[in-house]
């Protein structure tokens, strides 16, 4: 397997699990050396340490909340004690919760947007003070933000914004070459889809798509890997819709 991204370090939030834990795998098994990023965790996060060496890469966890500024803050000091730089970020740690606008809460409606915008935020902001030129950063937003369905007001609202700082991001962190893009996946077979589904909700929205099925994690890797490459050096300020026709 071509070495694609040798001499890279790439931190990946939310990685314990899902498709953080895929491109976490993924993105070491190319050469980056990688900082498996969890909250609450630990034994997750080690396994997919464990998994990365397992194939020949190198890997360290650290744990940190995103939604705490403080926290973000260390884990990039510790990437930086650890491997002395960094240069891709992949900013997946996320949370959804599901409700029709009348039942929404002020603790759910704050804690979304703590950890999908705030915790986004604040790590590209570390990234702007300590990555390398031509670096990489890719956010996560959702297709859901552009399928209007019922009960995803808040995700959905959390993920315009996370769009939005990737845009504005774009033009301010490109002479220095980092390119930074979202990536908006539809329902993919993860905990964080299906937490609050039964399996005939979480098939029939699965199957909403052209290719009448819900993605696997891998299908997403598979594009933050490009974003994470050099071959997407053209490619900022975007928003890829990764979801097999789902809108």
């Amino acid at each position: 397997m071509e070495k694609k991204l040798a001499g890279k370090v790439a931190i990946v939030t939310g990685a314990s699990r899902g498709i953080g834990r895929q491109m976490a795998v993924e993105l070491a098994q190319h050469g980056a050396k990688v900082v498996v990023n969890y909250s609450s965790s630990p034994g997750k996060a080690e396994e997919v340490v464990a998994e990365i060496k397992q194939v020949g890469g190198e890997a360290i966890a650290i744990g940190a909340d995103i939604s705490k500024v403080a926290e973000v803050e260390s884990l990039f000091q510790k990437t930086l004690d650890a491997y002395g730089q960094v240069d891709i970020l992949v900013n997946n740690a996320g949370v959804m919760s599901t409700r029709l606008i009348a039942e929404v809460t002020e603790e759910e409606f704050d804690r979304q947007f703590a950890i999908n915008v705030k915790g986004t935020f604040f790590a590209c902001q570390q990234a702007a003070l300590h990555m390398k030129e031509n670096g990489r950063i890719i956010n996560f937003s959702t297709s859901v933000a552009g399928n209007m369905l019922p009960a995803y007001s808040v995700y959905a609202a959390t993920k315009g914004a996370v769009e939005q700082i990737t845009r504005q991001l774009a033009k301010e962190l490109g002479p220095r070459g980092i390119t930074i893009n979202a990536v908006a996946p539809g329902p993919v077979n993860t905990e964080l889809f299906t937490a609050e589904k039964t399996e005939e909700e979480a098939k029939r929205v699965g199957s909403m798509n052209a290719m009448g099925r819900i993605a696997e994690p891998n299908d997403i890797s598979q594009v933050v890997l490009f974003l994470a490459g050099p071959e997407s050096q053209w490619v900022t300020g975007q928003t890829l819709r990764v979801n097999g026709g789902f809108i």
